[in-house]
């Protein structure tokens, strides 16, 4: 049931993604804002408490519904299920500024794909040089399929029915919406980091298998651990390596040159290195519904 869902939401949101994903992430702004304001107090606790009315109690809600729709009709959950990932997985969601980007800098139009890259990135990449531009493409794509592809199906895989997808999704939205409240993000942060230790490595063992995997695991465990967020230097130091490319390394800034750490080996980035990186994410979501597949069948036999 759990792969027939994958399968279908991954086809559906590919033939037809959700074209208002804004208005979505509006209202959980909305509703996290309103319970900083509610229960910050400045304490631990209170954090807590909130943590568990936005994350924990919607994908309680989610699971208790998916068994009472499952006691009456196993279809009725597998719908939920679909609907529930379709909500989650935000593939399109990212692959779409991808390919406006790789088709910017395809047609040799450097300004159009800076615009674009600042959109995405939520600041201002006018100022970027090509290379710059194709290194920032690629480090946002693999983020971005951690995010909203693998960190949600590993999550969805491991917890019944939708609440792990629920789970996950809430908890990274609500870290990052209360990001800097010192004691009282504490908790969100907390369970963030819990909950990204395994998914991050089961993605980085991904594009590890489908591309090299000796550079993607010396990267991984060499230059990882330097990356701001080390988490996510995991998915970035492993995606770089398996494939070939250089990304991190300083960037230039209108005040001057902002210091980053190196990741991967190989070659400097350049626009044929963009579709190497599509064909490794989509690679490596290959592998992953095919092993749940198998562990499904396992489970039946």
């Amino acid at each position: 049931m759990g792969v027939i869902a994958t399968v279908v939401a991954l086809l559906l949101e590919q033939w037809r993604p959700l074209g208002n994903r804004s208005a979505i992430a509006n209202a959980l702004a909305q509703w996290a804002d309103w319970l900083e304001r509610s229960f910050n107090a400045g304490e631990v606790r209170h954090g807590s408490i909130a943590w568990s009315v936005a994350v924990l109690a919607p994908a309680a809600a989610a699971l208790a519904l998916y068994a009472l729709l499952c006691w009456a009709d196993e279809t009725l959950g597998l719908l939920l299920n679909v609907a529930a990932l379709y909500l989650t997985l935000g593939f399109r969601q990212f692959s779409h500024n991808f390919t406006a980007i790789h088709g910017a800098l395809r047609d040799g139009d450097i300004d159009r794909a800076r615009e674009l890259l600042g959109a995405w990135r939520g600041e201002s990449a006018l100022h970027r040089s090509r290379e710059e531009v194709v290194r920032l493409t690629i480090e946002e794509a693999l983020a971005a399929s951690h995010r909203h592809v693998f960190g949600v199906l590993f999550w969805f895989i491991v917890l019944p029915g939708p609440s792990g997808a629920i789970l996950y999704r809430l908890a990274l939205f609500v870290a990052a919406r209360w990001r800097g409240l010192g004691a009282f993000s504490r908790c969100a942060e907390r369970a963030h980091e819990l909950l990204e230790w395994p998914a991050t490595r089961l993605t980085a063992v991904s594009f590890a298998v489908v591309g090299d995997f000796e550079d993607a695991v010396y990267c991984w465990r060499t230059q990882a651990a330097a990356w701001p967020d080390p988490q996510l230097g995991i998915v970035l130091a492993a995606g770089a390596g398996a494939l070939g490319v250089k990304l991190g390394m300083p960037l230039q800034e209108v005040e001057g040159l902002a210091a980053r750490p190196d990741l991967g080996l190989g070659e400097a980035a350049d626009t044929p290195f963009l579709d190497s990186a599509v064909g490794l994410v989509w690679r490596a979501l290959v592998i992953w519904v095919f092993a749940y597949a198998l562990l499904s069948l396992a489970r039946v036999f």
